[in-house]
């Protein structure tokens, strides 16, 4: 997708910005060189694009790679050394104050953070202030055009039905008495996605019991356990369609085999609790024309589950960006691993996946949610109560 030059000319007016200083070397700022159209090309040389908040964008590339940026609008100005490579950096930014890097203050968002301090300083040796572009990454790096909305949706129905097939494999193996290991139920869903023409970048997360309480457990052929009568099942999945453009989707389900204890069905009512909270302020804060950044979603399912006891036992973000890539680059739901202060914009998409954690067992739910104006979508069923997995 072409970057539209005027459009983010209007959004550094509105952000009292003076520009976007986009720069890449070796591929160390994955965001410029998607904004470029760069992914997967090959340049060994640092190159530079300044986008003013008025008049014609600028290029600085090397004179070894002159081509670089010949898709982009703009004067371009080629450099070789270094005295030329400082000179031509200078006279991007003259007359500017403020401009946006992909820079984050004390590299609070890693997912933001890409330009290299080194960099940063002598940006500022020129006289010029840097801010983060986080929310400009968000409007153009992470923000999904229609086409993409509907690659989210179709993977998504895709995960319910694979998930569907998971839980109904497991009762029926343990309903007619066999052992199943949390490894060949991953296996079977692996089948699913091939058959489903679904790709991910790793196979899904299954957890029986005490393996559910580790969040980022995942089965091996060496390592993995069987699933047995009268315990938690926790599956998280995530895929995209196999075709270019296409973005994430990620869901995690819980079931129990047989009749929960209250233990898990206290720990299930608080992350349930959490997630609906959160979800509820996304909608009416966006309903109502207001402002609502990541850190606050992340608090509004932190604060319940907190106060149902479980605070120290959810050890990870509420949730995160989705894109082309499982975590995107766009707003986190979080105040806990970081302080995200960006803001949801329209056409991003992210997930809500509070969890508990405990030694015994642990349990999260995991929903995904598209921005629109004044209204966010939950792209698919939103889990009430726990899987029934039958055992007889």
């Amino acid at each position: 997708m072409a970057l539209d030059i005027p459009a983010v000319q209007r959004s550094l007016k509105a952000d009292g910005l003076d520009g976007w200083l986009l720069y890449d070397f070796h591929g160390s700022n994955p965001i410029a060189a998607r904004l470029a159209g760069l992914i997967g090309a090959h340049t060994t040389r640092r190159w530079y694009y300044f986008i003013p908040a008025s008049g014609q964008p600028r290029k600085l590339v090397h004179a070894i790679e002159p081509n670089t940026l010949t898709d982009l609008p703009g004067e371009t100005t080629r450099y070789a050394g270094r005295l030329e490579l400082e000179k031509g950096v200078a006279a991007l930014v003259s007359g500017t104050n403020v401009i946006a890097m992909e820079y984050s203050p004390a590299g609070a968002i890693p997912y933001v953070s890409r330009v290299d301090a080194g960099t940063i300083e002598f940006i500022r040796t020129l006289g010029v202030q840097v801010k983060s572009s986080g929310d400009l990454i968000g409007r153009f790096e992470a923000a999904w055009n229609e086409a993409a909305i509907q690659t989210h949706r179709a993977a998504s129905e895709k995960l319910y039905r694979i998930k569907d097939q998971a839980f109904a494999y497991a009762s029926a193996r343990l309903a007619a008495g066999e052992p199943v290991h949390e490894f060949e139920i991953q296996q079977a869903m692996a089948a699913w996605f091939r058959a489903e023409r679904l790709v991910t970048d790793a196979p899904p997360i299954v957890g029986a019991q005490e393996n559910a309480g580790n969040p980022h457990y995942a089965p091996t052929a060496a390592v993995s356990r069987p699933f047995r009568a009268n315990e938690v099942l926790l599956l998280d999945l995530w895929g995209k369609l196999d075709q270019p453009g296409a973005v994430y989707a990620d869901i995690t389900w819980v079931g129990f085999s047989g009749q929960p204890p209250a233990d898990v069905e206290a720990a299930w009512s608080a992350v349930t609790a959490g997630r609906d909270a959160a979800v509820r302020l996304v909608q009416t804060r966006l309903s109502s024309g207001s402002e609502l950044r990541g850190w606050e979603v992340d608090r509004a399912a932190r604060d319940v589950i907190s106060a149902a006891g479980f605070g120290p036992s959810f050890i990870h973000r509420t949730g995160h960006s989705l894109g082309e890539d499982v975590h995107g680059n766009g707003v986190h739901m979080d105040d806990y691993e970081t302080h995200d202060d960006r803001r949801l914009l329209p056409g991003t998409g992210f997930t809500i996946e509070p969890g508990i954690y405990l030694p015994r067992f642990g349990v999260r739910s995991e929903i995904n949610m598209v921005v629109g104006d004044r209204i966010a979508d939950v792209t698919g069923p939103v889990q009430k109560e726990l899987v029934q997995i039958n055992t007889v």
